[in-house]
């Protein structure tokens, strides 16, 4: 089969593959749809250190069962399907509180650790376990489906974050998840929300999608824009979907005395943080990671149009042209969000 493959950092070939051998409790999805996460490119570069060739990446995506293996009865070949990035196991002490994604076992699509290598779906096929499948509406094109991970990000974020009814909030960074937190958050019930971004076509896409304010950290004094808002207080919640440290000190800086801070992003393993501000303020962080069970309300949310993702895919494109568009990516070529590859196109 053809599939892009990670052959080296900033290497990349579409090329043939051999297909995935399927266990007894697998489907093996033919893709339709996959996009190409901010991670992939981390990944692409080598930045992560999570994705070490050689692999085939992809975690974001959705297709068509093609066959089963011997244990499988809720599925049935052409069933329209999504599934979850992580792979979690189901038995430990973790998945049976509900906290699949602090699994122990827990292993993600189209990533390499050095502790186990998956194989992801830029590729015509791909084997996931029927535990994390889920059945798709027909109405839900593959190109929205292939969005539902990043969305239960977005969702379990807002999940874990506590929001009263009229909160003001700030997200710090525009970029595909934090267009989805603005959603979710709207959703959840808060009457303000600020979005934070140093590129001036993300922010505006931010508005369209629901943010009341826009703020520009190259021109604009961000916490004290906020404080300007809430009447010299501060956000009651903030989000950070970045993952460095200046963006979270803005998010920190941006809250009221005993506000929450809800951490997304993951782009950089270490940060500086002003541990006094968090103590005498009694600020409340809270790490946010992946999703858990969320999937059937994120398709719901889609499906309804609760959550927009047509605005935010920037290009879809046959598999055979990703190599140009992860090299278009990690260019940071503008007014790219997100770019959806096609295997059967």
């Amino acid at each position: 089969m053809k599939a892009l493959l990670l052959t080296d950092y900033l290497q990349m070939q579409y090329t043939d593959v051999p297909e995935p051998e399927i266990g007894p409790d697998d489907l093996l999805v033919g893709v339709r749809a996959c996009g190409i996460c901010g991670s992939d490119v981390h990944g692409f570069d080598g930045s992560t250190g999570r994705r070490i060739p050689p692999l085939v990446m992809g975690h974001e995506a959705a297709g068509v069962v093609v066959e089963t293996g011997r244990n499988v009865r809720r599925w049935k070949k052409g069933d329209r399907v999504t599934f979850d990035s992580t792979v979690s196991c189901g038995q430990c002490y973790f998945c049976r509180r509900g906290d699949i994604n602090l699994c122990d076992n827990r292993q993600v699509l189209g990533v390499s650790t050095g502790e186990y290598r998956r194989h992801g779906a830029f590729a015509e096929l791909v084997a996931v376990p029927q535990n994390i499948v889920y059945a798709l509406p027909d109405e839900l094109p593959f190109e929205h489906a292939a969005l539902i991970e990043a969305v239960s990000v977005a969702v379990h974020a807002a999940n874990l974050t506590p929001v009263s009814l009229g909160d003001t909030a700030v997200v710090v960074g525009s970029g595909m998840i934090g267009m989805l937190t603005i959603q979710a958050l709207r959703r959840k019930g808060c009457g303000r929300i600020i979005a934070v971004d140093l590129e001036h076509h993300k922010l505006e896409a931010a508005r369209g999608l629901g943010a009341d304010v826009t703020l520009n950290p190259r021109r604009d004094d961000v916490p004290a824009a906020v404080r300007a808002w809430t009447d010299g207080r501060g956000a009651d919640i903030a989000a950070e979907a970045v993952g460095a440290t200046e963006p979270i000190r803005t998010a920190l800086d941006s809250l009221r005395k005993g506000g929450v801070l809800t951490l997304i992003g993951n782009v950089t393993p270490r940060i500086e943080l002003n541990l006094q501000s968090v103590v005498t303020r009694q600020i409340r962080l809270i790490g946010s990671c992946a999703s858990a069970g969320e999937y059937p309300a994120c398709i719901a949310l889609l499906a309804s149009g609760a959550i927009e993702v047509r605005p935010l895919i920037s290009a879809r494109a046959p598999l055979g042209e990703g190599v140009e568009w992860f090299h278009r990516l990690y260019r940071h070529e503008p007014n790219l969000m997100k770019v959806i590859l096609e295997p059967q196109r």
